[in-house]
């Protein structure tokens, strides 16, 4: 057994502790109450990883919540690796479905309950301890390391852009690892490849200068809810396909062997509409329900409104009428060219007598895709591998990471994901929790990789 190994066997009751006190912080970035409680969390943070003997600790103001750094860089002529994870909280909303407050942390069936357990205080936690344990018992490490922990991610993470680029020199790395992440299954890993990105706008139609009575205008006027209903139609054929000129440009096809590994990550469709409560999947035409749902973009309504919304008619023909669309996009898409085309679309699609106008959201984010073969994960495959003992699956998500775009596109490199969450751990939702076997599996995985990213490089 490596010694490092009996460190972290020995230290579990105490790691235990000191995460059940990390988590007892309300660190809910996106409500002002609790903007102390983020700092008080940052502060925790940099004390933590000094004890683990961590060098250069430290908290660092941002236009809104602080980041928190660290590093060791003793080890000349090896990679530098960065990792990555944030200590910031979702909401607890709504109270009266949690089992036990969500801030006064549970400990039940060698599970750990609570608002932040396992997204993402639990896994950003394992890596500074796994660090611990190489420290304490080598007395050094087998690569340069740098940590940079955020209290912005749930938020979308803001602050961190200007962040990044004031400080491109002291977060040079050769790769960063992001422990906000999961695996497929408890006794399956994934290796998570790429992340959609996300915008959005608004369409504004705008008719007559007030409502009108339905019965003494309609058919004389253009009403701009029918305007609305026409655009909104005209943007997807009746096989799914979005028939906006452009959208499609800058999309990388998916390859076979792309196929095949989406292909190869079991999914059961019955269960999949059981779930949802739908009779019928539906999509793109010519693509797998799991293609379609991480590695092909989407352009979704997400709200409409206008003219009379109460119980009851009212004969109304309205003035205005509104709809809210967002897109998930995929590499090589680019969110302003994407709402540009949009934007067009809608300026030709538009009825005569409504003038029709569209405004982009902010936070857009672009696509992630870390290639398959990129050296990182080669090495993360392996040491998955050899702790599950079955090989990962290489998986997509539909959903947006933005700081993985933004590490690529400001500091120049991937990130590879390498985190223990489930999907059955009810982040952002009532009853949130992280299983201590994935906690310390992450230890120990941790360790073994970064002794790995030594040997190998990158």
């Amino acid at each position: 057994m490596a010694e490092w190994q009996q460190y972290l066997d020995e230290n579990q009751p105490r790691f235990l502790d000191e995460l059940l006190e990390f988590l007892s912080i309300p660190s809910v970035s996106s409500l002002s109450l609790h903007t102390p409680d983020v700092q008080r969390a940052a502060e925790w943070v940099a004390a933590r990883m000094i004890s683990a003997g961590i060098e250069n600790a430290r908290v660092m103001p941002t236009k809104g919540h602080p980041v928190v750094y660290g590093d060791w860089l003793h080890a000349p002529g090896k990679p530098t690796i960065m990792v990555y994870g944030h200590f910031d909280v979702q909401p607890v909303d709504p109270l009266n479905l949690w089992t036990s407050p969500p801030f006064e942390p549970v400990v039940k069936d060698r599970r750990v309950y609570a608002r932040g357990a396992s997204d993402d205080k639990g896994n950003m936690l394992v890596p500074i301890l796994a660090v611990e344990a190489l420290l304490k018992t080598a007395g050094e490490l087998p690569l340069n390391l740098k940590f940079l922990f955020e209290g912005e991610e749930e938020i979308g993470s803001p602050s961190l852009p200007p962040v990044l680029e004031e400080h491109r020199q002291l977060l040079g790395s050769d790769l960063v690892i992001s422990a906000d992440t999961g695996q497929f299954a408890e006794n399956r890993p994934a290796l998570i490849v790429a992340f959609r990105g996300v915008c959005g706008l608004q369409i504004d139609v705008v008719g007559p200068r007030a409502d009108l009575h339905s019965g003494v205008y309609g058919g004389a006027v253009t009403n701009p809810i029918h305007a609305l209903a026409h655009i909104l139609d005209s943007m997807h054929d009746a096989d799914g396909r979005i028939t906006v000129d452009g959208f499609y440009d800058q999309v990388i096809p998916l390859t076979d062997g792309d196929r095949e590994q989406i292909a190869a990550v079991p999914f059961d469709e019955a269960t999949y509409k059981e779930r949802l409560g739908i009779d019928e999947v539906f999509g793109e035409a010519g693509y797998t329900t799991n293609e379609r749902a991480w590695a092909r973009p989407t352009l979704e309504i997400n709200g409409v409104w206008g003219g009379f919304q109460n119980e009851g008619m009212k004969t109304v023909l309205p003035s205005e009428a509104h709809a809210k669309i967002t897109c998930r996009i995929v590499a090589d898409q680019e969110p302003a060219k994407v709402l540009e085309a949009i934007s067009r679309h809608v300026g030709r699609n538009a009825p005569p007598g409504v003038k029709v106008t569209t405004t982009p959201f902010e936070g857009s984010s672009p696509p992630y895709l870390i290639p398959v073969d990129h050296p990182g994960n080669k090495i993360a495959h392996t040491v998955l591998e050899e702790m599950y003992g079955e090989a990962p699956f290489y998986m997509r998500v539909g959903g947006t990471l933005p700081i993985t775009s933004l590490f690529l596109s400001i500091l120049g490199v991937y990130s590879v994901a390498f985190g223990f969450a489930l999907d059955d751990e009810n982040f952002h939702s009532p009853d949130e929790f992280f299983r201590l076997a994935s906690f310390e599996k992450g230890q120990r995985g941790y360790a073994m990789l970064l002794e790995r990213l030594g040997e190998q490089g990158i």
